[in-house]
């Protein structure tokens, strides 16, 4: 299984195909040939090197979530009453 990690867009590099993304203090360089250009502060998901598709605010902030949700199970810290409040709200 493949993980996609949402990433911002802080550099362009040459040619415009590889861009440097930053998350949490960690900066890649990753493949932009499926999104071509886009501006510096982009949140794209990423995944192996490759930026697969720009994420809105409100995905992001979903995505963020979920991301919190793995890294408290993961740490033993998980409550799940604590996360996914978009999907109580739809029931």
């Amino acid at each position: 299984m493949c993980l996609s990690v949402p990433m911002q867009v802080a550099e362009w590099e040459g040619d415009g195909d590889f861009a440097w993304l930053v998350r949490e203090g960690r900066r890649e360089r990753v493949n932009m040939m499926l999104l071509g250009p886009q501006p510096i502060g982009t949140w794209v998901l990423t995944s192996l090197g490759l930026a697969r598709e720009v994420v809105e605010p409100e995905q992001l902030a979903l995505i963020e979530e979920a991301l919190a949700a793995l890294a408290a199970s993961l740490d033993g810290d998980y409550e799940a009453a604590g996360y996914f409040r978009d999907l109580e709200a739809g029931r």
